[in-house]
Formats: C-alpha cells, sequence, structure tokens
C-alpha cells in the first residue's frame, strides 16, 4: 500500500498510481488530491475540484478512502454547478 516504509534499509519504490487516482497526502492533514504524476522524487497532486498542483514525498501518500473519495468528488460538481470548474 502507498507510504507503508517501515525502514530506510528495506525501502521499496512505492507502484506509481494512475493519473487521476485520488489519494490522501497525510504531510497536509489528509488532503485529497487526484495524482497528476512523477516530478522527481515527489508525486504531484491536485485538488479535486481545481486548483494549484502541489508536490509530496510519496511516503506521505495512501489511497483516499471510499469517505474522502466521495466528498471530494461532491466538492467538485458543487464548484462545476457555480460555474468554478469545467
Amino acid at each position: 500500500m502507498y507510504g507503508e516504509n517501515a525502514s530506510s534499509k528495506t525501502e521499496r519504490p512505492l507502484p506509481v498510481p494512475d493519473p487521476g487516482t485520488l489519494l490522501a497526502d497525510t504531510s497536509r492533514g489528509d488532503r485529497v488530491g487526484e495524482f497528476q504524476g512523477v516530478a522527481g522524487p515527489y508525486w504531484s497532486l491536485r485538488p479535486v475540484g481545481g486548483g494549484r498542483e502541489w508536490e509530496v514525498e510519496p511516503r506521505y501518500v495512501r489511497p483516499a478512502l471510499l469517505m474522502e473519495q466521495l466528498r471530494a468528488r461532491t466538492a467538485r460538481l458543487n464548484a462545476r454547478s457555480r460555474g468554478e470548474v469545467l
């Protein structure tokens, strides 16, 4: 699973998720974002409702829980209905 590294001696590269996969950034209070790609040693995430991308170390990322996914998608739909997002 993403973000489960026991120690630096036994670390294995984390599997890179598919673009658009919803992930939670545990270093930012479980902020949910869509995986955009790899930028050097970091993963790029973008808020589901649109906005500025941010970078995070893969060890601080986990798959978004179902409730987090629903919350993020609902926020996107609400923003879209207000004309803030296409």
